[in-house]
């Protein structure tokens, strides 16, 4: 089938004014006033395009911690205060009945990629200092897998993108969280989950963070055997690199 053809083929996008509101905080807007050239060389009427900006960072990893059971793969989640949804989010307003949201949110480890963590295995030390901090892991940097490409949360409004990893540890091995010192980290706990449940939980709704749920899913597809099925968790061989 055809694709239409576009009504205005847009060649250049005009910035009239470019500013940043509310400095002085973790985030800030990019304002942009624009315009769009099209390629008959007349222009759009004038338009507003706002993004979130950080300073500090521009993108994110997400690792998914993952031990091997003998009932399956069991993945490691993080309940962690989320003030911006208990205080923001009005459940009045959206288009099916929900909770109200609590002062903690169930996520997988994640942390801001910062200057200086580039390449894979700037992404993989990034990961592994998130695992301790977040965690209570210490891993190998070289243990961690990449798991696909990184993928933009919401394109209309930020320019971050996710970036997805995995690594295996022994529960055993877990010390007490450290954090980074941040309040936002104070009342933070872990617990395990079974890696299907996990994702039937964010189909569910019971764990509603999207990353989390794109995260579960690449490792499930990630060690599940070439030909489909379950990989046997007791099997080391079981696990694709």
């Amino acid at each position: 089938m055809r694709s239409a053809a576009p009504t205005h083929e847009i060649v250049e996008l005009i910035i009239d004014e470019d500013e940043l509101v509310g400095r002085g905080g973790f985030l800030a807007i990019r304002r942009l006033r624009m315009r769009n050239r099209r390629a008959d060389g007349t222009a759009s009427a004038p338009y507003v395009c706002d993004s979130i900006a950080r300073p500090y960072g521009q993108d994110a990893v997400v690792v998914a911690v993952y031990a091997r059971t003998a009932g399956g793969i069991d993945v490691l989640v993080r309940d962690g205060l989320r003030p911006a949804l208990r205080m923001g989010r009005d459940p009045a307003r959206a288009p099916l009945p929900e909770p109200p949201p609590g002062m903690f949110l169930t996520e997988l480890v994640a942390g801001i990629v910062e200057p200086g963590d580039t390449g894979a295995d700037g992404l993989r030390q990034r990961a592994a200092h998130e695992v301790e901090e977040e965690a209570g892991f210490t891993v190998d940097p070289a243990g961690i897998t990449l798991l696909g490409a990184g993928s933009y949360p919401s394109p209309g409004s930020m320019v971050e993108k996710f970036y997805f990893a995995a690594v295996e540890v022994d529960p055993a091995a877990q010390q007490p969280l450290a954090g980074d010192g941040s309040p936002m980290e104070e009342g933070a706990r872990t617990r395990w989950l079974p890696l299907d449940d996990a994702i039937a939980a964010c189909v569910r709704g019971d764990l509603v963070d999207l990353k989390t749920e794109l995260g579960l899913r690449r490792l499930r597809d990630h060690l599940a055997p070439a030909g489909g099925g379950t990989a046997d968790p007791t099997d080391p061989g079981a696990r694709r690199s």
